[in-house]
């Protein structure tokens, strides 16, 4: 193995039985990863200071797969290295990223030289001294990324574009001698932040690659030209998933997470006169929920969400209207779209006015909010509205609806329009369906009036309050 100490595409070649076993049919990395392997080596052969790499590149080209190679060809020919591997989340790490390492290091012809743990990739002889670890990155605890002083040291960054500043400030003290690799590489999904720096004002110290998915023969090219077809050629979503470019827009995140964290922190406050409105998210398919989200004004935490799994739609449809009728619910929004146009169908037998949300339907003419955006359709402004609520709004302590949220990205089509991601793109990604999210989004479908002026007088309010009402949120009074 020493012989491939500068030879890591020389040392995947020779370390795994290729067309053999659960590698029948396949000859080799593809061309992108041997063009990469080979730039590695060829700069640590020569480097006279740390090697920094970062690649940039569409979906499903075999990143993950690079990355376990590497740390495998990192750890066989360098005795007494140490590194640190991370993602940009926890699931992604260990669930992804490490399991890979795994599956690579069973494949190895000298697999029996290493122990896989959860957390760690070990030197069977020397496990105190000779390791990489998998190390969840956070804010708060940064200093797990400082200290890796060895003469052989590594960094590997996952999806390195979601990764804070701060962990990238701390993991470069590592990058001290000669014999250092720094690895980052991931989808650009940020225009900001030191992965995007690495091509831009920090170029001269990183040697950068970006790569299209069409360009990988792993990639599903079928799904790719779907992913065209949907977003169109210049959105965001496909420079990003498909061409390794960065976005044009500050971050595909649609609803930052600084925005849930203060909702879910605020303090419950609405008036009796305000609409009591209730959104259904219907489940589709069989790991999805059936969601039911009660919102009132600015307060969507102080009625208990109902979530539900396996039922049908008769059921449910029961079980929206005895809970519509429990809280005197004033108006029903059902995501009306596939399995979700029985449930509105029970519902007005049942003769409850219940509103049928087309989420692919046209916008409303104007966008009310502060700051106007052109929306692709109905489902895009639900949730720019839910959105611009968010910094009044209160919210359930949910993680469940934190994550909903703060998962779903955004691009502009061809027209200059916001798009949001499909839900199925998002389980292509590991992702759960925001059912918690897409139920309270539903609430901001249509306006709801306010209760009438008899009802305020009797509630002993005063009508100058209802004219300021505004029923999407902030402005309410």
């Amino acid at each position: 193995m020493a012989r491939f100490e500068f030879d890591p595409l020389g040392y995947v070649l020779f370390a795994f039985d290729w067309g053999h076993g659960d590698l029948s049919g396949e000859n080799g990395p593809d061309k992108w990863q041997s063009e990469t392997l080979k730039a590695i080596g060829e700069q640590m052969r020569g480097a006279e200071s740390a090697v920094r790499m970062a690649i940039a590149s569409g979906h499903g080209i075999g990143k993950t797969c690079l990355t376990a190679w590497v740390i495998h060809w990192f750890m066989a020919t360098r005795p007494g290295c140490a590194g640190v591997v991370t993602a940009n989340t926890r699931d992604q790490l260990i669930n992804k990223t490490w399991r890979e390492l795994a599956k690579w290091n069973a494949r190895a012809i000298n697999g029996h030289w290493f122990d896989w743990t959860a957390t760690s990739f070990k030197s069977v002889e020397r496990p105190e001294t000779w390791f990489i670890a998998a190390q969840p990155w956070t804010k708060e605890r940064s200093e797990a990324f400082a200290g890796l002083h060895e003469k052989d040291v590594l960094v590997l960054f996952d999806e390195a574009s979601a990764i804070d500043d701060v962990i990238w400030d701390v993991a470069s003290g590592a990058m001290t001698e000669k014999g250092a690799l720094w690895l980052a590489l991931g989808n650009p999904t940020r225009n900001t932040g030191r992965f995007h720096e690495c091509f831009g004002r920090l170029r001269h110290r990183w040697t950068t690659r970006q790569i299209d998915s069409r360009d990988s023969a792993r990639a599903n090219k079928a799904e790719i030209q779907q992913w065209v077809d949907d977003y169109g050629e210049d959105s965001d979503f496909v420079r990003v998933r498909v061409k390794g470019e960065f976005p044009r827009a500050g971050s595909m995140q649609f609803i930052p997470g600084d925005l849930v964290d203060a909702a879910m922190a605020r303090v419950p406050q609405s008036h009796m006169w305000e609409p009591l409105i209730m959104g259904v998210d219907v489940a589709r398919f069989g790991d999805d929920q059936s969601v039911i989200a009660f919102r009132r004004g600015r307060d969507a935490a102080s009625i208990p969400w109902v979530k539900y799994r396996g039922v049908d739609t008769m059921t449910l449809a029961s079980e929206i209207a005895r809970l519509a009728d429990q809280e005197k619910v004033d108006a029903i929004f059902v995501d009306g779209v596939g399995i979700g146009a029985g449930v509105v169908d029970r519902l007005r037998q049942l003769k409850r006015q219940v509103f049928d949300v087309q989420s692919g339907g046209a916008p409303s003419a104007h966008m009310r909010t502060e700051e106007p955006i052109k929306v692709k359709n109905k489902r895009v402004e639900m949730w720019a509205y839910l959105r611009y609520w968010l910094k009044g709004g209160a919210l359930p302590d949910d993680p469940e609806l934190e994550a909903d949220l703060t998962s779903i990205e955004y691009g502009y089509d061809a027209d200059d329009r916001v798009q949001l991601e499909k839900v199925e793109d998002m389980k292509k990604r590991g992702l759960a369906s925001p059912d918690c999210a897409t139920a309270l989004a539903l609430t901001f479908a249509e306006p709801v009036a306010p209760k009438s002026e008899e009802t305020a007088i009797i509630m002993g309010q005063k009508r100058q309050q209802q004219e300021e009402y505004d029923p999407y949120g902030p402005n309410a009074r």
